[in-house]
């Protein structure tokens, strides 16, 4: 797995207040979504303009790779999940 390199990520020269305020705002769509919720559009602010994005449920993992993006670009570590083991013991 390739390291990631917030200098030269689509992120990179991004604001990181804005940057932080848009992680918020996605994430917030992101479970308003995958909860039924009704909202279905993310705003976020660029150096050039602002960009308007929708997205439904059917996009929903893009979506989840725009929050993991944002978040390497800021440095939060989210540790992967690791798989639960069972066992059963008989009595």
């Amino acid at each position: 797995m390739p390291c990631f390199d917030p200098n030269s990520s689509l992120l990179a020269g991004m604001d990181q207040t804005a940057l932080r305020a848009s992680l918020a705002s996605a994430q917030q769509v992101y479970l308003a979504l995958s909860t039924g919720g009704q909202a279905e559009s993310l705003s976020y602010t660029q150096g050039d303009g602002t960009r308007s994005v929708t997205y439904t449920r059917a996009n929903l993992a893009q979506l989840a790779a725009a929050i993991q993006l944002m978040q390497a670009q800021l440095g939060i570590v989210v540790a992967p999940r690791r798989a639960l083991r069972l066992t059963f013991t008989r009595r």
